[in-house]
């Protein structure tokens, strides 16, 4: 169990700096309505932040340099998303494990689950 404590630990700090990353410009775009038509577009630097979040790279004055490709960034990303869904499932394990009182964290992991779709479900029917 130490050692799954030390990856969950390890991979967390490891992939923090993406996660904010993405979880801020995911946010800035969720509420910033003023999509770019293209990543040439970008003048500010919230803007290319934008690009780097939806398009994977980082664009360059006035447009995309030729032959670049997000394929690395890409790469860098999807090990971070399956990192953060591992730790995740680490946490969860480690959460049950050594919780003293086992129904507060189920009621915790349940109310996360309902929640989101709650508040969903309530946005559809306005």
């Amino acid at each position: 169990m130490k050692r799954l404590r030390q990856l969950h630990l390890y991979l967390g700090v490891f992939f923090t700096p993406l996660l904010l990353f993405f979880i801020g410009t995911g946010w800035f775009q969720t509420v910033d309505h003023d999509r770019l038509k293209s990543p040439g577009e970008a003048e500010t630097w919230t803007q290319k932040l934008r690009v780097v979040h939806t398009d994977q790279i980082y664009p360059e004055t006035g447009a995309i340099r030729q032959g670049g490709s997000p394929k690395l960034f890409q790469t860098l990303v999807v090990v971070m998303s399956v990192a953060l869904i591992l730790t995740t499932v680490l946490g969860l394990v480690l959460a049950f494990r050594f919780s003293r009182s086992l129904w507060p964290v189920a009621l915790s992991l349940v109310l996360g689950i309902l929640a989101p779709v709650l508040v969903l479900w309530a946005g559809q029917h306005r």
